[in-house]
């Protein structure tokens, strides 16, 4: 464990020891993992720009998209494991049917819709965009299935309404399960390049991943200062992990116990 430990490791510490290097000893052989002079210039450099406004964006779409995403699909799982009405499980199937639908496919569509709405080139559009997700709305069901219907029962004898259930009961037990869905929607949305590459065409709106290709494009390919880059833009990813891994680790036990 070990051995496959540091060979996922090892990438990004060549990456936390190339932001910190010279552009000469980047490309030294055999790899000098410890720099012979700290460059802590490069982190600056590359904050002096744009890099903080592409950061914000980031921060503020990922963030929203995330809280819209989870709220979205944690409601709709609940409401297709726990409440009874007709034609439930044909929606079902309706929205899972959708997931096999590549995402590719429909850009156009989008494209033109969004044009239409007046969405196109907004953060707005961007946060809707991934504000509803199949896979987690699929994954969550499966929790909440998982919970035994007599906490339903008892709470609906005590004059509980399923908005009082959701909230205070539901949601609780499966809070794990919720956590591991939002810090993986944190993560795909941060890291999406597709979306505001697509969606987005002014520069002050761009997000850290189209600014990371633009600085690249810009730098001349200097890899120091690209590797400082990947390291602030990952930062943030390594952060919510490292909080976050707990609720991992409780949503995985939580998957192999049923009600």
């Amino acid at each position: 464990m070990f051995i496959i430990g540091l060979v996922f490791l090892m990438p990004f510490l060549w990456m936390l020891s190339a932001s910190l290097k010279s552009e000469i000893e980047v490309f030294a052989y055999p790899i000098q993992w410890i720099p012979n002079e700290w460059r802590w210039d490069n982190y600056a450099q590359v904050w002096s720009g744009d890099f903080p406004l592409y950061y914000w964006n980031s921060i503020k779409v990922t963030l929203a998209t995330t809280f819209i995403s989870v709220t979205v699909s944690t409601m709709a799982a609940y409401g297709f494991s726990k409440i009874q009405f007709t034609g439930r499980n044909i929606i079902f199937l309706l929205v899972l049917a959708t997931f096999m639908i590549p995402a590719q496919a429909i850009l156009v569509p989008q494209f033109m819709l969004y044009m239409y709405l007046d969405l196109f080139d907004t953060h707005l559009g961007l946060i809707l965009l991934n504000s509803f997700s199949v896979l987690g709305t699929f994954m969550l069901r499966q929790f909440f299935v998982g919970i035994h219907d007599d906490y339903i029962a008892s709470a609906k004898i005590d004059g509980a309404g399923q908005f009082t259930i959701f909230r205070k009961v539901a949601v609780p037990l499966v809070l794990p399960a919720i956590s591991t869905y939002a810090i993986l929607r944190f993560i795909w949305t941060w890291n999406d390049y597709q979306g505001p590459l697509i969606f987005l065409r002014s520069d002050h709106l761009s997000t850290i991943q189209v600014g990371i290709a633009r600085f690249t494009s810009m730098s001349g390919e200097i890899y120091s200062l690209i590797m400082a880059g990947t390291m602030s833009a990952i930062l943030p990813l390594l952060i919510i992990f490292f909080i976050g891994q707990k609720y991992v680790l409780e949503g995985i036990a939580l998957g192999g116990v049923k009600g």
